[in-house]
């Protein structure tokens, strides 16, 4: 059996470890060139306010996290947007996802938000299925639309 993981807000010194993690799912996304942010720029965003973050820790390492931010939706109100989640391939199958979503969702409703909102790549079994047996709703009438505005490309 897995140890239980430690979920707790993010620090300064976890953005290295967070950073670590984006690439890691950018690269099981085959998009890792997509990565244009630095550890740096995290840590200074994140002083910023500009996100918050949540880790799951195991042993004393981070092996899982919730990146996410407030927002609003016209519709329904305040809403938490869930950015990234991942959690270290080593570690994924163990529950440790599930610690992180449940407090995410958690979250969510300390903050009064009516909706959590994220996505979701069309071809990630894996992460789709989590989705259902947590019985998210997943839209697929909806196409993401983006303009990239730094001189990089998509």
């Amino acid at each position: 059996m897995s140890p239980t993981p430690l979920i707790r807000p993010a620090t300064e010194a976890d953005m290295p470890a967070v950073h670590a993690l984006v690439y890691e799912l950018a690269v099981y996304e085959k998009e890792p060139e997509a990565v244009v942010t630095t550890p740096e720029e995290y840590l200074e965003d994140f002083r910023n306010g500009r996100f918050e973050c949540r880790v799951a820790e195991v042993e004393g390492k981070v092996v899982g996290m919730t990146l996410f931010f407030m927002a609003y939706s016209s519709w329904k109100g305040k809403m938490l947007y869930l950015d990234d989640f991942v959690v270290t391939e080593a570690w994924r199958g163990k529950g440790v996802g599930q610690f992180l979503y449940d407090d995410f969702i958690e979250e969510g409703r300390k903050r009064g938000c009516r909706l959590v909102k994220w996505q979701v790549l069309d071809w990630n079994e894996p992460a789709i299925k989590f989705y259902q047996r947590n019985q998210a709703t997943i839209e697929k009438g909806w196409w993401n639309v983006k303009k990239v505005l730094s001189g990089e490309s998509d």
